[in-house]
Formats: C-alpha cells, structure tokens, sequence
C-alpha cells in the first residue's frame, strides 16, 4: 500500500507557523531545537506561499474570464 502524502491546509501550516515565531522569540529553547524550528518554518512559509500564488493564480484566472472586472493592485500606497 503506497502512503498518500496529506496536504496541510493553509490556515493550519500559518497556525504552526506563528507558533514557532512564537517560540523562538521567547528564546526558551536550545540551539538545536531553534534550527530544527526554523527549518520548519522556511518550509512552511514556502507552502503558504505556493498556496497564495496558487490563489492568486485561480483569481486571476476568474476575472480574466469574466472581462468586465479589472484586478487591482493591494498596495495602500
């Protein structure tokens, strides 16, 4: 029987992702545990990303199937 690698939904990979900013930032755990932490961390992040460009990708797609919508840029500037 072949394992099935089980995809970690977005809000839950950002969920462990602030736990462990949270627990290195209390700085109460060794060296060895920080690296393996924010090892995890790099590799969340790069899910979360993947996940959002994936979105973003889907979205994108939507309006530019419905033509009357323009994507606006979220920059507050």
């Amino acid at each position: 029987m072949t394992k099935k690698k089980t995809a970690v939904s977005f809000e839950d990979s950002l969920a462990e992702l602030e736990q462990l900013v949270s627990r290195l930032e209390s700085g109460d755990i060794s060296l060895e545990e920080s690296l393996r932490s924010f090892e995890r961390g790099v590799s969340l992040t790069r899910s979360c990303q993947k996940a959002l460009q994936e979105a973003e990708q889907k979205v994108q797609i939507l309006i530019d199937k419905s033509d009357s919508q323009v994507l606006e840029s979220f920059n507050n500037e």
